[in-house]
């Protein structure tokens, strides 16, 4: 879907448009659409398709129109994957027909979920819909958690050799979170932990926000400056989504070379701001110049070259 949401925002495609339907995409087997053969196609009821029907059919018509062919389009889904930074991603087909050289890691089909709810928002409310009639034909959505409102998407899946999965979004006071789950025997067990998974994260993290763009975080001190010190500030909101427990034993470290050189320019980094703590990996953030600093003038400079010789700071 990612590919086809970056076709229809560039404007290579409109939802209104009508696709061709390959004999190959008729006789695809497994989850269908039911896309009749040399028909066509919108393209809005394609994506219904794929996301509310898990329609494998609808996947090839989809294919065979951005990329002339199924084998084309993987190639441009191995391309994005490469893009987004998928590094345990490798594509074979475009419905996620198994295959012994097609694989997906739970952090990747995460990472793209992430991708696809905060690249294309536009077209995200096809996931929450909790079913699809197309050719007199209504199927309702896979997802159970979409059903039940406990998520507004995204996908199902399962193979034989990968069991059944699912990943699942969902935002409640403003704080989204993605969970993937894989390898398991039933869907019965597959809507069960995907939902105690999502209820786990809402009731043991929180987001924190520690920072807001622009707080002075530091005050460095300038060498030969016209002004002695700069402030250290954040970019942007720092905002953590960390465990409940895990914010009293938060450790916040701030690391810069001291002194800062003049002359500063506003938004030059300067240090970094870390953040760590128990069982969780420490999270690295830039610190900048606050305002700018200029650097003395030569007298300015050599007072305060014969200062530090005097007073040994």
């Amino acid at each position: 879907a990612y590919i086809v949401y970056g076709f229809l925002k560039s404007g290579r495609m409109t939802l209104s448009q009508e696709l061709p339907v390959s004999e190959r995409a008729w006789r695809m087997q497994g989850s269908k659409m039911f896309v009749p053969l040399n028909g066509a196609v919108k393209v809005e009821d394609l994506i219904r398709g794929v996301i509310v029907q898990s329609g494998n059919d609808a996947c090839i018509v989809l294919a065979e129109a951005v990329a002339g062919s199924e084998e084309a389009f993987t190639d441009l889904m191995n391309a994005k994957a490469k893009e987004l930074g998928l590094t345990m991603s490798t594509f074979r087909n475009s419905t996620g027909w198994p295959d012994p050289q097609q694989r997906m890691s739970c952090r990747d089909i995460a990472t793209l979920a992430r991708r696809i709810i905060t690249d294309f928002p536009e077209y995200y409310k096809y996931d929450s819909e909790k079913s699809f009639k197309y050719n007199n034909i209504e199927q309702e959505n896979r997802n159970p958690l979409v059903q039940r409102g406990i998520a507004d998407g995204l996908k199902t899946g399962h193979t034989d050799e990968g069991g059944y999965g699912l990943v699942a979004s969902a935002i409640r006071a403003g704080r989204r979170v993605i969970v993937v789950v894989n390898g398991l025997n039933t869907m019965r067990q597959r809507a069960e932990e995907s939902e105690r998974l999502m209820e786990w994260s809402y009731r043991e993290f929180e987001n924190v926000m520690l920072f807001t763009a622009g707080d002075t975080v530091e005050q460095a001190n300038v060498w030969l400056g016209a002004r002695p010190t700069v402030p250290l500030v954040g970019g942007q909101d720092v905002v953590l989504t960390m465990p409940r427990q895990w914010r009293r034993s938060a450790k916040i470290s701030v690391e810069y070379t001291n002194p800062v050189a003049a002359p500063v320019s506003r938004g030059d980094v300067l240090g970094k701001l870390t953040v760590s703590g128990p069982g969780v990996p420490a999270i690295d953030m830039p610190l900048l110049a606050g305002a700018d600093v200029a650097r003395l003038g030569l007298p300015g400079r050599a007072m305060a070259v014969v200062s530090r010789f005097v007073t040994g700071s």
